[in-house]
C-alpha cells in the first residue's frame, strides 16, 4: 500500500514555506484510513523532515509514535504540539540502525516487505547534479551514484531477487 505524495499534490505548506495548511493533513489521514480500512496508523517513520513532520504528527494514531531518522527537506521541524500532547504521541529519534538491525531490514526487504526505491542514478560524472537534486528536494526515494560500475546492477549478487522487484526499487523513477 502506497500514497505517492506527489501524485496527490499535498501541499503541506503555503507558497512561501511560512505556514502549514491542517487541511492537507485532514486529506492525507483520510487517504491513509481509505487504505488502513478505517484505521489511524501506529507508526510514521518521518524521513523527509520539514515539508512532512507536521502531517506526520496529525496522522499518527492516539498513543502512536514518530520516528525521525532524517531531515531530507530541513531539519527545522513544525508541528501543532496539540496533536502530539493532546493524544500521547511521542517523537523518537533514530539514526537508522545498528548491525543487527540493519540486518533485520535487510531480510525484510529479500522477503519482498519492504522495498528501497529509487528515483534516479546518476554517473560518478554527475555527483555534483546529485547533491544539488538531494539539496533542493527533487527525489522521492533514495538516488544512487555509480561509483565504479559502467551500468545499472552490475554489483548485484542475486539478479532473480532484485529482477522480482524492479518495480517497486522504481515506482518513484524520474518522480
Amino acid at each position: 500500500m502506497i500514497i505517492n505524495r506527489s501524485e496527490m499534490d499535498f501541499k503541506f505548506w503555503n507558497e512561501e514555506n511560512t505556514k502549514q495548511n491542517p487541511k492537507e493533513w485532514l486529506r492525507l489521514g483520510k487517504a491513509i484510513r481509505e487504505l488502513t480500512g478505517g484505521e489511524d496508523i501506529d507508526i510514521v517513520f518521518e524521513h523527509p523532515g520539514r515539508e512532512t513532520f507536521g502531517a506526520s504528527v496529525f496522522v499518527t494514531r492516539k498513543g502512536g509514535t514518530i520516528t525521525t531518522c532524517a531531515s531530507t527537506s530541513g531539519y527545522m521541524h513544525e508541528y501543532d504540539n496539540r496533536y502530539l500532547w493532546m493524544n500521547l504521541k511521542k517523537i523518537i529519534s533514530s539514526h537508522f540502525a545498528n548491525y543487527r538491525e540493519s540486518w533485520e531490514a535487510n531480510r525484510l526487504i529479500s522477503q519482498a516487505k519492504i522495498h528501497p526505491t529509487v528515483s534516479r542514478v546518476y554517473s560518478l560524472d554527475d555527483v555534483g547534479q546529485a547533491a544539488l537534486d538531494v539539496h533542493h528536494n527533487k527525489h522521492q526515494g533514495k538516488v544512487g551514484v555509480l561509483a565504479l560500475a559502467p551500468e545499472e546492477g552490475m554489483g548485484v549478487r542475486n539478479t532473480e531477487l532484485r529482477d522480482k522487484h524492479l518495480t517497486e526499487i522504481n515506482r518513484f523513477r524520474g518522480v
